[in-house]
């Protein structure tokens, strides 16, 4: 397989080799965005075009793309295949809502804002943007219809924390492919991602959705038995009960939200087991980091965190947690425990083949030596290495609507650059990359049609909304990025 440094498979010029990467750019774009093709297919045809305008031999284009694709799979695919299934034992248990149900009846008032982002932040560590709102959106609803907060103050945090964690923080599909890319620290990578994170989710959330809300109006749609075409939730979502007939009779106050009626012999796992599940891969992956940064190396300690962080062993440790603790306690037998754990697999094959697609573009791009030539120019035109991510990862965004294409093409792109920085300065680069990645949704971007639907708001609407609420995260990200560059 080519690696970055390793003899190109064409000898073709600087000119040459830009016009390659633009048009296979270009292919990539109209193919998703004009002609609606699979992302998938879209990045094998443009990494053909992309090879035979380089003047690299079709099998050297085809060898190139299937080394990519397989390396991409197995550094990248195996994780996000564990954290799927953690995040379906999560769902499945009734465990989320427990989450959910626990902060949310604790606070009141104007603490609701700033519980649901923490809330969404929390479901979104294990879960994929899509999982995270079906959970959550139900919440939402519900809470805006016993509450005069209002409904964009109560959605825009809770969409704020799961896209946030969804661009920024591993083992999220984004980040995870940055990382492999650009061969970046994971647990630095975590580390500074949820330093990001807190205030990006802030000013994104609480902050933007107390300020949008005072200039938008969108009522509360009804949810129940309710379809996408009529501005409720997609088919497939999970059912919610509206709670007017448990209101407290005396009073007329709407009862608390409760869990949902669980079959006989199921219990709801508890909020403790659920938030500690959860975070035993984060913890043990960022004590990794923290013993690399601390410990020297051959200490005894740093090479024990280092086995128990290493993320696939992190994420395998937390599966086999969560088979207990939100499995076998949930009440679910053997068999219905691996039953949700198999059933997490058959929904994350697109983003698999994407994510795989995408490793095999990005290694057509190296080694066909356009990397070089854009690190050549950029040090040349001494253009900062997480600003030219960033903004690669813009364009990418803007064009496609797909953060994972956008994501893979910036960190392809910008790879050799990442061969001449240290460490923490790698590890800021795929989060610099991760925030471009979500700047201005707008409408080739599924998830702009989801929360549309969801919401039950406009395309106008949704723009003013969602569509600015990615850009802030965008913007506040990259600049947390930027900060922390200049102490590390």
């Amino acid at each position: 397989m080519m690696t970055l440094g390793a003899e190109a498979i064409t000898d073709a010029g600087t000119g040459q080799l830009v016009l390659a990467a633009v048009l296979g750019i270009v292919v990539v774009v109209l193919l998703i965005a004009w002609a609606k093709w699979h992302p998938f297919l879209a990045l094998i045809l443009g990494s053909a075009a992309l090879g035979i305008v380089a003047g690299a031999s079709p099998g050297d284009t085809i060898d190139s793309f299937t080394a990519g694709l397989g390396s991409t799979v197995g550094n990248v695919g195996l994780l996000i295949a564990l954290g799927s299934m953690i995040g379906a034992l999560l769902a499945e248990s009734g465990g989320a809502d427990g989450i959910v149900n626990r902060i949310v009846n604790s606070v009141t008032g104007s603490a609701l804002p700033w519980a649901m982002a923490g809330v969404a932040a929390l479901i979104g560590l294990p879960l994929f943007f899509e999982v995270g709102v079906v959970l959550l959106v139900p919440i939402v609803l519900l809470v805006a219809r016993r509450t005069d907060i209002g409904l964009l103050r109560i959605g825009i945090p809770a969409l704020a924390g799961l896209s946030v964690l969804h661009g920024l923080v591993p083992p999220h599909p984004g980040p995870l492919v940055a990382i492999a890319n650009l061969n970046a620290d994971l647990g630095l990578t975590l580390l500074f991602g949820l330093i990001c994170a807190i205030p990006t989710v802030i000013v994104a959330g609480p902050v933007f959705g107390n300020w949008i809300a005072k200039r938008v109006h969108v009522p509360v749609p009804a949810l129940v038995g309710a379809s996408a075409g009529a501005g409720g939730r997609p088919e497939g979502g999970r059912d919610f009960v509206d709670r007017d007939d448990v209101a407290n009779p005396a009073t007329g106050e709407p009862a608390e939200l409760v869990d949902k009626q669980l079959p006989e012999g199921r219990r709801n796992p508890g909020f403790a087991a659920a938030v500690g599940t959860v975070l035993v891969p984060i913890v043990l992956m960022l004590a990794r980091a923290i013993a690399e940064l601390t410990l020297a190396e051959g200490n005894s300690v740093r090479g024990f965190f280092e086995v128990l962080g290493e993320p696939v062993v992190a994420l395998l440790l937390g599966l086999l947690l969560a088979m207990w603790t939100l499995g076998k306690r949930a009440g679910f037998d053997r068999q219905q425990t691996s039953s949700v754990v198999g059933g997490a697999l058959p929904p994350i094959a697109g983003i698999l083949l994407i994510v795989a697609a995408g490793g095999g573009f990005k290694q057509v791009l190296v080694d066909a030596g356009v990397g070089n030539v854009v690190a050549d120019a950029a040090k040349d035109a001494n253009i900062n290495a997480l600003v030219l991510g960033f903004l690669v990862a813009v364009g990418i965004r803007l064009a496609t609507g797909s953060a994972t294409v956008a994501t893979i093409t910036a960190a392809g792109i910008v790879a050799p650059l990442a061969q001449t920085l240290d460490k923490p300065t790698v590890a800021l680069l795929a989060l610099a990359i991760g925030a471009g990645s979500l700047f201005f949704s707008h409408v080739n971007d599924a998830g702009f049609w989801l929360v549309k639907e969801y919401f039950g708001m406009t395309v106008g609407q949704t723009i003013k909304t969602w569509s600015v609420m990615e850009t802030i995260i965008s913007v506040v990200g990259f600049a947390c990025v930027m900060l922390l560059s200049l102490v590390v």
